[in-house]
C-alpha cells in the first residue's frame, strides 16, 4: 500500500510522532521500522526517524503487504482465558518461548497459537504473527495475541498509550521495608553485555510501580504495575534498587538457581475490547511451583 503527504504547515515535529499520529493503527515503532527500511521518504530522500517536518515538505509511504509466515503450527496445550473472532488470552507456562528466534524456533507459544487459532495478525511480521506484546520465557502469565490487522492495530495503540492494565507478582530477595514504591529510572542495553538490559542515563522511560503483598525473613513478595513497557523492565528496575527477582538467571544472585526461572508471574492483564468497546480484565492464579515456594516460606 502506498500514500502519499503533503506538509502545508511548519510541524517542527518529528516525523515518526507525526505520521504515528495521522495513520490510523500504525505506532511510532512501526514507522520508524519503515524509515530505517527505507519505506518512507520525504522529498525523495532518505531521513531519519528524528527528522522535523516543515512546510512544503512531501512525504511519500509504501506499507508493505506481510510476509507469509513459515513458521509450523504445533500441537501444543495452551491455557485459554478468552478467544473470539478478534483475539485470544493465554496463560503462558513459565519456559515457554513466545515467538521463534535464532535457537527458538519450534516449542513456543506462537507455533502452538498457529495450530490453535489459523488466522493469526500479519503485520507484527514474519516470526512474531499476533504477537502485540510479549512476557520472557522464564516469566509466567497472561498474554493476548491477535487474529487480524484491525484488532493488531488497534491494541498496538492502547499498549503505546498506556492504556492496558498489567500487574505482575513477583518474590525477591531481601526485606522492602516501605509498602509502597515506584521506580523511574531508563533503560537501555549494557555496554558490558549487549544480550543484557540495563539503567542508563540515556536509556528508554522505564517507570514500574509496587507495593508489599507479604514480608518473610529473607525475602518480600510483590505487587507490580507497569507504565512502560521495555525488555527486562521488571527484573532490571528490582536488581537496580537492590532487590533482583528470585531464581533470576541473568539479573538474580549467581549463587540462585531455580528449576522454574524467575519468580515473576504476569497476574493481571486488561484492555478495552477493539471491536465491542468493553473493558475486560483477566487474573490468572500463581502457577503451583510459585504458590508452594511462597507456602514454604510462610512456614
Amino acid at each position: 500500500m502506498e500514500l502519499e503527504l503533503l506538509i502545508q504547515e511548519d510541524e517542527n515535529i518529528r516525523i515518526d510522532k507525526y505520521l504515528a499520529s495521522k495513520l490510523d493503527g500504525m505506532t511510532r515503532v512501526q514507522i520508524q521500522n519503515l524509515i530505517e527500511t527505507n519505506n518512507i521518504f520525504v522529498n525523495g530522500k532518505n531521513i531519519k526517524a528524528s527528522y522535523l517536518l516543515k512546510a512544503g515538505d512531501f512525504i511519500a509511504i509504501n506499507i508493505p503487504d506481510p510476509i507469509p509466515s513459515e513458521i509450523k503450527p504445533e500441537v501444543i496445550p495452551l491455557d485459554v482465558y478468552y478467544e473470539d473472532k478478534d483475539l485470544i488470552v493465554v496463560n503462558k507456562p513459565s519456559g515457554m518461548v513466545v515467538h521463534p528466534a535464532a535457537g527458538n524456533y519450534e516449542g513456543t507459544l506462537v507455533n502452538a497459537l498457529l495450530y490453535h487459532c489459523r488466522d493469526l495478525s500479519g503485520i507484527g511480521g514474519t516470526l512474531r504473527p499476533g504477537i502485540v506484546h510479549r512476557i520472557d520465557k522464564d516469566t509466567s502469565g497472561l498474554l493476548v495475541a491477535c487474529k487480524n490487522d484491525f484488532t493488531h492495530r488497534a491494541l498496538s495503540r492502547a499498549f503505546a498509550n498506556k492504556q492496558v492494565t498489567r500487574k505482575y507478582h513477583a518474590l525477591v530477595h531481601g526485606l522492602i521495608d516501605h509498602n509502597f514504591g515506584r521506580i523511574d529510572a531508563p533503560i537501555g542495553r549494557d555496554p558490558q553485555n549487549r544480550k543484557l538490559m540495563t539503567v542508563v542515563e540515556e536509556g528508554k522511560e522505564a517507570v514500574t510501580n509496587f507495593q508489599v503483598l507479604e514480608r518473610f525473613l529473607e525475602h518480600t513478595y510483590l505487587e507490580l504495575a507497569l507504565e512502560t513497557g521495555r525488555t527486562h523492565q521488571i527484573r532490571v528496575h528490582l536488581k537496580y534498587i537492590g532487590y533482583p527477582v528470585v531464581g533470576d538467571p541473568q539479573y538474580g544472585l549467581r549463587r540462585d538457581k531455580s528449576p522454574y526461572g524467575q519468580f515473576l508471574h504476569a497476574e493481571t492483564l486488561g484492555f478495552i475490547h477493539p471491536r465491542t468497546k468493553k473493558y475486560l480484565e483477566w487474573s490468572a492464579p500463581l502457577p503451583n511451583y510459585f504458590q508452594e515456594y511462597l507456602n514454604n516460606l510462610r512456614r
